[in-house]
């Protein structure tokens, strides 16, 4: 039994990458929606609110596509 250590490497650090990539746009997303509520109840720039929405509706957007990308790749 050979073992391609070289393919399992990549593997790892390719799925590592896109984990980490994925929660910070998640985490993202959710800091937008932080925003979004301070500025709304007054505590935060009022200016901000639809910037704040927009960038954290854009986060889980691609949240959601890279999963559905994910799914994608292993059902076809």
């Amino acid at each position: 039994m050979h073992i391609d250590w070289a393919a399992l490497g990549s593997v790892f650090g390719v799925s590592l990458a896109v984990t980490v990539g994925l929660v910070g746009l998640f985490t993202l997303g959710i800091v937008g929606l932080t925003k979004r509520e301070a500025a709304a109840s007054g505590t935060g720039n009022p200016g901000s609110t639809a910037v704040a929405r927009t960038g954290a509706y854009a986060c889980f957007a691609l949240c959601a596509a890279a999963v559905a990308y994910g799914i994608f790749l292993i059902v076809a």
